[in-house]
Formats: C-alpha cells, sequence, structure tokens
C-alpha cells in the first residue's frame, strides 16, 4: 500500500485504529477472509489522507471510522447478503458509503457508486484503488442520470425519502434472485413515519440496535423498500 508522511500523534493514532478500532468488523462478520479483513484495515491510512484534502468524513468522526461509517455501511448486509452477481447502486455516496465497505464484503457483486460531486468521486477513485477493489465503479453525476438498472439501490440518507423514490424508481430490474425482491436498502435514522408518508406503509424497518450493541446503533435502522 502507498505510504504517507505522518506525525508522531498520527502514528499513534494509526496503530491503534489498524489494530483495535478493525475488530469491531471482526466482532460482528467473523467470517471474513484474510484478504477482506486487510481491506478493511486499509480504509483508516487512505481515508486519513485523502480527507486532509477532500473533506468527506466529519473531523469529529474521524476517529471513529470504522463505528460510524464501515459498521453502518455494513448494517445494510444484516438485512441483505447480495448474492453473486447482483448489480447495486449507491446512491449520493458522499466518500464512499456504504458502498465501498459492501463492495469489500460481496466481491461476487458489483458496484457502481454515484455523486453530483466531483470531488468526492474522486476519493472513492483513489480509496477502491488503494485497497485493490475490481467489482467497484465510480461516476461523477446526479441520480436521475443514470439509464443502467441495478437489483438493488443503496444510500445513506441522502435526502428524505420521496425525493429519494422519484430519482431511482425506474433504475431497478425486474430479474429476482437475492433473498428479498429488488429494491432499496437506505441507511437513515429516528422517525420516519412523517418523512416517508404515503411510502411509509410499504416500507419495512429494521433496527440496527438489534444487530450491533453500540450505542451509536440505537436509533439507526435500514430500510427495505420493495420496488
Amino acid at each position: 500500500m502507498k505510504k504517507f508522511s505522518i506525525t508522531l500523534e498520527q502514528t499513534l493514532t494509526r496503530i491503534y485504529f489498524i489494530f483495535v478500532k478493525p475488530d469491531i468488523i471482526l466482532k460482528y462478520f467473523p467470517n471474513i477472509t484474510e484478504h477482506q479483513k486487510q481491506q478493511f484495515e486499509q480504509l483508516y491510512d487512505l481515508y486519513m489522507h485523502w480527507n486532509a484534502q477532500i473533506n468527506v468524513i466529519s473531523r469529529k468522526d474521524s476517529d471513529l471510522l470504522y463505528e460510524r461509517h464501515v459498521l453502518h455501511s455494513l448494517g445494510i448486509a444484516k438485512v441483505m447478503e447480495f448474492k453473486p452477481g447482483t448489480k447495486v447502486l449507491d446512491v449520493g455516496c458522499g466518500g464512499g458509503f456504504p458502498g465501498i465497505p459492501l463492495a469489500i464484503l460481496f466481491p461476487d457483486s458489483t458496484f457502481h457508486l454515484v455523486d453530483s460531486i466531483g470531488k468526492k468521486i474522486k476519493v472513492v477513485t483513489e480509496v477502491a484503488a488503494g485497497i485493490g477493489l475490481t467489482n467497484l465503479t465510480a461516476q461523477h453525476e446526479r441520480a436521475e442520470k443514470i439509464n443502467d438498472k441495478y437489483h438493488f439501490i443503496v444510500s445513506r440518507a441522502v435526502t428524505a425519502f420521496p425525493e429519494f423514490y422519484n430519482w431511482i424508481s425506474k433504475k431497478v430490474l425486474k430479474e429476482n434472485f437475492n433473498d428479498l425482491p429488488n429494491g432499496i436498502l437506505y441507511l437513515k435514522g429516528g422517525d420516519l413515519r412523517e418523512e416517508f408518508g404515503h411510502h411509509y406503509d410499504k416500507a419495512v424497518f429494521y433496527d440496527l440496535k438489534n444487530y450491533f450493541e453500540e450505542e451509536f446503533f440505537d436509533t439507526k435502522k435500514v430500510v427495505y423498500y420493495k420496488l
């Protein structure tokens, strides 16, 4: 992996996160391969390097990368284990969440990450290349202009759900072969009844506190919406 010039403080912090914090992934996903473990470990250096240049992670959250960004992204995997050949679109991916952690976990599925901000796609591209992801592509584009179709569309609270639905409702393939029919897997938090409006009764809400014991997940949800 590419080496970066860092201070002593950053070195000590990096040692802590490499050898302690990635363990939170193994805690909940103990069957990952050694290669996947290495890819998850490499994320910290890469994100700290690129975040210093292009702010894609809140500075106050950088020391909680593995809990609040990587593991949160993998909450989708507790609801849906993508089968080989699944095509997934990540809308408004920012710096690569949830798409990059999911692409590590599901190497036999393909992930296309899009964001309307080009600098964020630059980070996604560099991080993916840095850990050797071959099942992920990234595009600087608005979701509404994506012409391809996918089995699932994922996102992390990019906008209010009704607007998100209008962006992507016609971008889902008809062929179903996963355990859940094709649709949306959306990471959200809080009371969602008002936001979802008439979509609420059709949505299925999975509380992440049922999968992860950390306090951060007490109000977090994965929302599944069949399309």
